[in-house]
């Protein structure tokens, strides 16, 4: 007799619950339909936190006012509202289950003080208390910003890994008519430019001496360890032990910005003696004018190639050789 009065009013209870659960779904779901990710403040996010929820709620909290000087907020701001935009086109009905927000720190500074919120932006992510996609662990995952600069491709993904087996909609950006157009119009005019100026570039561009300094030139360029300092991302400039400014850096496994330039120049300018010496010497006709050519480009080689050597014995101490006045 007990357990026939008392379970209807179970039933009922249970019924009424999870109607209300529904209702906050659909309810801001159908703010996303209009503008999504929706706008928070406090008491929408009480509201839509509480337990039970048979939906997810994906949130970021952010400062945008300038007052506080957020870089990332800002860069992150665009590509959160993409996704929320997205997501909800992709999923009208609603069959994900996911509530894409937003929460400013000037609309919720109660909500940054109870989770003790030092910095932002901060991403989480709160799973279902009930319902099919329920899960035990009900404490909110956080994106990490750490990894690297977040796009919503990686937002997008990193959500998908923790919702299996539901409906997830395609990701696209919107296409940029302005950038295509502006594109089309600077190829264009390259192009016509070319085609009217194709004698002059053909005569002076593509004169065998141009094209043997631009090769000589990206030989340089590279052999003085341009893409070390690319892959490595070295600093320009050192310091010694005694803090005075280093150009060269000891060893073979560190290497300065500024020192790969001081080898291309010299390997350059090493170049550019042996090419004046053998090319351009022999065609002086005044013997006296060639014989003090010759000494002068000479007596260059050999200080540039000393300098180079003494620089050799800086990388590393064992280096045997060296050639005054860089003795």
């Amino acid at each position: 007799m007990l357990w026939s009065s008392v379970l209807p009013v179970a039933l009922l209870f249970a019924g009424s619950l999870a109607s209300e659960v529904s209702k906050t779904f659909t309810k801001y779901h159908t703010k996303a339909l209009a503008s999504s990710p929706v706008k928070f403040d406090d008491a929408a996010y009480k509201e839509v936190t509480a337990l039970p929820r048979d939906y997810s709620f994906a949130v970021l909290l952010t400062a945008t006012d300038p007052r506080f000087g957020c870089q990332m907020c800002r860069e992150f701001g665009p590509e959160w509202d993409l996704l929320g935009s997205s997501w909800t086109k992709g999923d009208k009905a609603g069959d994900s289950k996911i509530i894409f927000g937003t929460l400013d720190f000037n609309d919720g500074r109660d909500t940054f003080m109870s989770l003790g919120l030092q910095t932002a932006p901060v991403l989480l992510f709160f799973q279902p208390s009930v319902g099919e996609f329920a899960v035990t662990e009900l404490d909110p995952l956080r994106f990490d910003f750490n990894s690297g600069k977040p796009s919503a491709e990686s937002v997008r993904d990193w959500i998908v890994r923790h919702t299996p087996g539901r409906v997830h909609p395609s990701f696209s950006r919107p296409t940029d008519y302005f950038s295509a157009i502006i594109s089309l119009v600077i190829v264009t005019f390259v192009a016509t430019l070319t085609y009217t100026m194709w004698s002059f570039i053909n005569q002076y561009l593509f004169h065998r001496k141009v094209v043997m300094v631009a090769c000589l030139g990206y030989m340089l360029f590279h052999t003085g360890g341009a893409m070390f300092n690319s892959i490595r991302n070295t600093p320009y400039v050192g310091q010694d032990g005694n803090g005075r400014i280093s150009y060269i850096a000891g060893g073979f496994q560190s290497q300065y910005g500024l020192e790969s330039q001081i080898i291309s120049g010299l390997y350059g300018a090493l170049a550019l003696t042996a090419i004046y010496l053998g090319d351009r010497i022999p065609r002086y006709t005044d013997s006296k004018v060639q014989t003090l050519a010759i000494l002068i480009t000479g007596f260059l080689m050999l200080v540039l190639y000393s300098f180079l050597l003494s620089i050799f014995r800086v990388k590393n101490g064992g280096y045997p050789f060296s050639l005054p006045p860089f003795l």
